[in-house]
């Protein structure tokens, strides 16, 4: 009879270098059922010599023969009944678990919650969920639209499964990844005049003309802030892209926008660009989660299709 400290180390650990794995299960369940070896290792689709090899690596596990073959087929030993009747309750618990994960990834692939800083919101967004929609037609997508500083906070929060943000880094407490380039440009009305100037402005001079700005937190902002080393009070504050753009088309004064939302309006002369010396008006558009937790289910397919 052994001590009581060797029956501790006995049952001492993990549990699982001494249960048979669900695969050796099921097969000991086949082999019951059907009555012969080879027939459970067709059902399963592994080949008779594999499932032998299964069968005596379980019995070496566990001590115990479980299996009696002949030539007319394969019969349990008492023992293997018993372990059959343990296996069924095992692999039944196994089924129940499977079917308790898949309606789990069923729920989170049934909703889809995005937040994006407006540029990307208005400009890119739109296209990504079509394509996603073709893909997913049953997934229910919710955008939340803000600055990027917003999109950061909804995402710490848990409010939202992935971001887009525009600026110089990730905010912080998110992981990102690069999907797009875009740059900023100096836009104004036909009929301010620096439509009418021939050389382009500097930094000092653009730095301290007051602009019609997105409000604080957005990355334009941020990008143009960094870029010029600080800023003269705004002459309109607004929150949202469009908003700034209406401005400038009215004559307000000079804006700063993503060369994304003022296309049109370049093409058709509503605004005219000022050309820019020495100011990095470059940008990133980045996708961003938090920190460790990667995107999954539809989140990660509406990230690959950034990169399409």
């Amino acid at each position: 009879m052994g001590s009581v400290e060797e029956e501790r180390l006995d049952g001492a650990g993990s549990i699982a270098h001494r249960v048979p794995d669900l695969g050796a299960l099921e097969l000991l369940l086949a082999v019951a059922r059907l009555g012969s070896l080879g027939a459970a290792a067709r059902e399963l689709g592994i080949t008779q010599p594999a499932a032998s090899s299964r069968i005596r690596s379980m019995e070496r596990q566990l001590g115990v023969a479980l299996v009696d073959r002949s030539p007319r087929g394969s019969r349990l030993t008492d023992a293997g009944a018993l372990v059959t009747d343990w296996a069924g309750r095992i692999v039944e618990a196994a089924r129940a678990f499977d079917a308790g994960a898949r309606a789990l990834r069923d729920r989170r692939d049934s909703r889809l919650r995005v937040a994006a800083s407006m540029t990307i919101a208005e400009y890119l967004l739109p296209g990504w969920l079509l394509a996603l929609h073709a893909r997913r037609p049953d997934t229910a997508v919710s955008l939340l639209a803000g600055n990027s500083a917003a999109v950061a906070e909804r995402l710490l929060a848990g409010e939202a499964d992935l971001g887009f943000v525009e600026g110089l880094t990730a905010p912080a407490g998110l992981d990102s990844t690069v999907i797009a380039h875009d740059r900023l440009v100096v836009v104004v009305a036909l009929g301010h005049p620096w439509a009418r100037r021939r050389r382009p402005l500097d930094a000092a001079e653009l730095a301290s003309t007051p602009l019609i700005l997105r409000e604080k937190g957005s990355g334009t902002r941020q990008v143009l802030d960094t870029a010029l080393g600080g800023l003269a009070r705004p002459l309109i504050e607004l929150s949202s892209t469009t908003a700034v753009k209406a401005a400038a088309v009215s004559g307000a004064g000079p804006a700063v926008l993503s060369e994304l939302a003022v296309g049109e309006e370049l093409a058709l002369r509503r605004l005219v660009a000022i050309a820019v010396d020495g100011v990095p008006l470059a940008r990133d558009l980045r996708a961003v989660w938090p920190t460790g937790h990667r995107p999954a289910g539809p989140a990660r397919e509406l990230l690959t299709l950034t990169r399409g």
